[in-house]
């Protein structure tokens, strides 16, 4: 294998586009295995975790787990800090997205009263109380300072989901209070080439 090769499915969304677009900033080149979801089942058995996006590369092997594959693009590629502290505020912001991203999407599959009651909790209890959270651990104009790091791509991500609507009952405009997390994400969108 001469490039890395990232196989997810054939979406520009959720995590596997969090890599892509790390990958894009790092200007390494990769093989981007898009499938179809009916493919998964077949491949499944492959994978070290049961999950995509999957990642391999040269003396790494296969290896699952977003926020793995995100530290090691980023350091690699200057886009995750080496202090401990730094990193650690990294790690927490990428683990925080993953928090508000599992309970945004326990609501799916709740029936449409309870999801709307769910939903209008997240917007105005949880969204505000995680955003200040997230500001407090950002340098600015990005997570660590003036460069962008893995943290900020997961950022822009959950920012683009919110501010484009993908939540009904949740505001679009529910990220405009945080300016910190709405800098990264603008920055993250023109650095990446990304229709934000």
């Amino acid at each position: 294998m001469t490039s890395p090769r990232l196989t997810y499915y054939d979406f520009s969304s959720s995590r596997g586009e969090e890599i892509r677009i790390a990958l894009r900033l790092a200007n390494m080149p990769f093989d981007d295995n898009r499938i179809a979801r009916e493919d998964y089942p077949d491949l499944k058995p492959t994978l070290p975790f049961p999950y995509l996006p999957m990642f391999e590369m040269d003396g790494l092997g296969r290896m699952t787990q977003t926020n793995t594959i995100l530290r090691v693009i980023g350091r690699l590629n200057g886009l995750y800090p080496d202090d401990v502290f730094a990193a650690a505020k990294v790690d927490a912001i990428m683990d925080a997205v993953e928090d508000a991203r599992a309970r945004f999407s326990a609501t799916f599959q709740m029936d449409e009263d309870r999801k709307l009651l769910a939903r209008q909790k997240l917007a105005i209890e949880f969204i505000p109380h995680w955003g200040k959270g997230i500001e407090s651990y950002m340098e600015g104009p990005f997570t660590c300072g003036d460069a962008p790091c893995v943290a900020d791509v997961k950022l822009y991500m959950v920012d683009r989901w919110i501010s484009q609507g993908g939540l009904d009952n949740i505001p679009a405009d529910s990220f405009d209070a945080f300016k910190k997390i709405k800098s990264a994400s603008a920055g993250i969108a023109a650095l990446a080439d990304v229709a934000s």
